[in-house]
């Protein structure tokens, strides 16, 4: 492949799928070479014990539009996908699995929709059908993507589903960290991106078995509430901890208040009383969630202003309905 950037970037991250990867390449190269667009696929190999690394190897030899990418050892799915966006190039990026549950025969029919659709940035799948154990798989699923949804106010019926279509510049100054990867669609809303969800094909994994397990659930939780901060309070910590902090030193001041006046007018003895020792503990810990609040309030400001990084993200302006003269414009039909 020259060195011209392509118009389109497959990401896929890759562990434990060497029997998959062949028919993966095999399928993701025929579906892109129907659109007529210049495109790469990015595998990132997140330390595979299987030998996934070789196959990708070998794989790559003749197909210049293969680009392996093998990390040191197995870092999660979040960093493969990091490390997937770092390399692409194209100007739009197209998540995938590797497991070949999701039918990269989609991706031709969502790239035209992201074309009809200028005000659209994030084409996330819906795995309507899907084929998967209803107890262990569908039913978590659901309560999972019903959570996210309330929690981030980004209403999409499937999060965990790996087909999803970005323009670039929505993806390029995210960072994944720990299981963020399911969040990307939240991530990008917070910073302006319009997403729109689509059914998507999806069929049962034919090979290899799953890399989900139950333990993932509370690591995807303990995600959750960061998100949740990230979304409404990295700009305004003082209100997440300042808040708290107030109301207990409130109740603690109070507590201790009525005691001072029960020792120093009713001459009660309180020294034993466990409501004083509520009242210091309430006290203190409200003076220390303010003083966090402030030294977030100051590392907020660290992080902005030395490197002059903006609170927000521009957008190109809307096209205009008349030309200079006067005459209206007609704008290109898009679908709904």
């Amino acid at each position: 492949m020259s060195d011209q950037s392509p118009q389109v970037s497959v990401v896929i991250p890759v562990y434990r799928e060497r029997d998959n990867l062949s028919e993966l390449v095999e399928r993701v190269g025929a579906a892109l070479a129907t659109t007529g667009r210049s495109f790469e696929l990015v595998c990132v190999d997140d330390g595979s014990p299987d030998g996934s690394a070789a196959v990708l190897a070998d794989l790559a030899l003749g197909r210049a539009w293969l680009r392996p990418i093998y990390l040191i050892r197995n870092y999660g799915q979040s960093a493969a996908l990091q490390a997937g966006f770092d390399a692409a190039r194209g100007e739009i990026i197209v998540t995938l699995d590797g497991d070949l549950q999701n039918d990269p025969a989609d991706i031709p029919r969502l790239l035209e929709m992201l074309d009809e659709r200028p005000d659209v940035d994030v084409i996330s799948g819906w795995r309507r059908a899907r084929q998967d154990r209803t107890l262990s798989r569908k039913i978590p699923s659901q309560i999972a993507n019903a959570v996210i949804s309330r929690v981030t106010g980004v209403k999409l019926h499937d999060y965990g589903c790996a087909l999803k279509l970005y323009r670039a510049p929505v993806i390029r100054d995210l960072r994944l960290y720990g299981e963020q990867h399911r969040f990307i669609p939240a991530l990008a809303a917070e910073v302006g991106a319009r997403i729109i969800e689509v059914p998507v094909a999806h069929s049962a994994r034919t090979r290899g078995s799953s890399n989900y397990g139950i333990d993932r659930t509370f690591r995807v939780v303990l995600d959750l509430l960061w998100i949740k901060f990230l979304l409404r309070f990295l700009h305004r910590p003082m209100h997440a901890f300042g808040g708290v902090g107030l109301a207990m030193l409130v109740v603690g001041m109070l507590v201790l208040g009525g005691l001072t006046v029960e020792k120093l007018i009713l001459h009660h003895d309180i020294g034993g009383r466990p409501l004083l020792l509520l009242g210091v503990l309430l006290a203190l810990i409200g003076v220390q969630l303010l003083a966090t609040g402030v030294l977030g309030e100051l590392l907020i400001r660290v992080y902005h202003e030395p490197q002059g990084r903006p609170q927000y993200v521009l957008r190109s302006g809307p096209r205009p309905t008349r030309t200079p003269d006067g005459v209206a414009e007609r704008r290109p039909s898009q679908t709904p």
